[in-house]
């Protein structure tokens, strides 16, 4: 006998509510019953409602009356036919034992499971059990054995719980029993990075499949022998699945980088743009590591202002992964107290598919920023003024030589929108500039050695430099913009 008792009502109720059919909610609520799962889907729909219908006052648990039977061969046949699982020509007969009442699942009047997507509704019912024989019987194949395999949509995962726990086994005694087929097979086993050994369980499989049979009994008994020893357990490993969580962030420091600064194994810089937030998510979330991406990057000498630069971290193997919006808004106020060179906004939870708004179309948003230029000849205003006319400038920007290191070489054709001057003095000016992302200002403004054209230095017909550069706005529209 099995049952559902009163800690399941809440449960039950939740699941239901969100949509998940009662096959996955009896698998949720640790019922193990296998005969419990062949009720048809309406009979079990019935049951669940009934048993959150009765309420705790009028009944404590639901019961279904009835008893897995012992293990046996699954029967294949209708009764009358005989014993035997398969007929005179080894083809598949038909699975008794199912309710055969109208036990199709209508599409029209199911709510596809948020779970299984289905799964366990449609295809658990009688009518695709005997659809799947009628296959086989239509085939037409001789066999005197078989295996039903099911292979399941990889969301599937995603779609149920994230945690899982593994134990890895291993059978020292057996070590060398593959050893053969890499002989027979080479080109299955190749070594791999993080891999102690060739023979991975899909390099073995691959070459079980590629290895004739009569190669195969050369070198391995059939049936095998037994052992003398049992397997080993060699670990029991626990793992969540990762969590995503993202922000706006300010840098107002201009000697901090965005990720660590580390050349041929020296630390250059103490500290980071993502090690300041991510040391505090590492802590609150207790992550095993993590994962920085955002929307573009700043120099180390530039400083991000406005709105923020968005971005994501995703926190590897987390122990703790349910947090509210009001713990969420304190774990970014801790981020802000603890440094003055940066400040973080929008802080929240994502999921791994909200990330890839953040780099969509990356190349056709648009960001502001604000240079300092120095000019080596004195410039009055109106020497400056035809800069704010310009509209939709096209550049031709070859990589940059201070980023040639870990780019490839190439001519990026990038657009300046608009530019706005502003004067200071005979060798300064202020320019604010609205572009395509991904435009090299500092390039723009200098000239690389003649490699973005054009630039300010040949606008101007003089030689100019950038002393300072703010980016002022980055124009994603993501994460969504939260009451802080």
């Amino acid at each position: 006998m099995s049952s559902l008792t009163e800690k399941d009502r809440p449960i039950v109720q939740l699941l239901l509510n969100a949509g998940t059919c009662p096959r996955c909610i009896l698998r949720f609520c640790s019922v193990g019953s296998q005969m419990l799962y062949r009720h048809p889907y309406k009979d079990l729909m019935k049951v669940l409602k009934e048993f959150l219908k009765n309420g705790p006052e009028k009944e404590d648990t639901v019961c279904f009356d009835v008893v897995d039977p012992p293990c046996k061969r699954i029967r294949l046949e209708h009764p009358e036919e005989g014993p035997e699982d398969l007929n005179h020509n080894g083809a598949l007969q038909q699975i008794p034992q199912v309710n055969d009442e109208n036990t199709a699942v209508e599409n029209s009047d199911v709510k596809v499971c948020n779970v299984c997507l289905g799964i366990l509704q449609e295809f658990c019912e009688a009518d695709f059990v005997k659809k799947v024989c009628q296959k086989v019987n239509s085939a037409d194949y001789q066999f005197t054995s078989f295996v039903f395999s099911v292979s399941l949509p990889p969301q599937l995962s995603v779609r149920e719980s994230l945690f899982e726990v593994s134990v890895v086994f291993a059978h020292p005694e057996t070590d060398e029993e593959c050893h053969f087929l890499a002989t027979a097979c080479p080109d299955c086993f190749k070594p791999a990075k993080n891999k102690q050994s060739v023979f991975t369980r899909m390099a073995v499989i691959k070459a079980l499949e590629k290895i004739k049979e009569e190669d195969f009994l050369k070198h391995f008994p059939c049936p095998p022998s037994s052992p003398k020893n049992l397997c080993v357990a060699l670990e029991i490993q626990c793992n969540n699945g990762a969590v995503f969580v993202a922000g706006r962030y300010n840098k107002y420091s201009r000697n901090l980088p965005q990720t660590p600064w580390i050349i041929d194994g020296e630390r250059k810089l103490e500290s980071s743009v993502e090690e300041l937030i991510s040391e505090h998510l590492m802590a609150e979330f207790k992550a095993d590591s993590f994962n920085f991406s955002s929307s573009g990057r700043e120099d180390v000498d530039v400083r991000t202002l406005g709105n923020g630069r968005p971005f994501a971290i995703e926190l590897v193997n987390p122990r703790r992964i349910h947090f509210t919006a009001e713990e969420m808004k304190r774990l970014q106020q801790t981020i802000n107290t603890s440094s003055d060179k940066i400040q973080v906004r929008d802080l929240q939870l994502v999921t791994r598919e909200a990330i890839g708004r953040m780099k969509e179309g990356e190349e056709e948003k648009t960001k502001t920023y604000s240079a300092l230029i120095w000019t080596e000849k004195a410039i009055q205003k109106e020497d400056i003024a035809f800069l704010d006319d310009i509209k939709e400038l096209k550049l031709d920007q070859k990589t940059p030589l201070r980023v040639l290191h870990r780019r490839p070489l190439a001519v990026r054709c990038r657009i300046i929108h608009t530019m706005r001057s502003e004067y200071i003095d005979e060798h300064h000016f202020r320019l604010h500039l609205k572009t395509q992302a991904g435009t090299y200002i500092k390039e723009f403004v200098h000239g690389d050695f003649g490699r973005t054209k054009p630039n300010i230095g040949s606008l101007l017909n003089r030689t100019a430099d950038i002393l300072e550069l703010d980016v002022e706005s980055v124009d994603v529209d993501w994460p969504p913009t939260l009451d802080n």
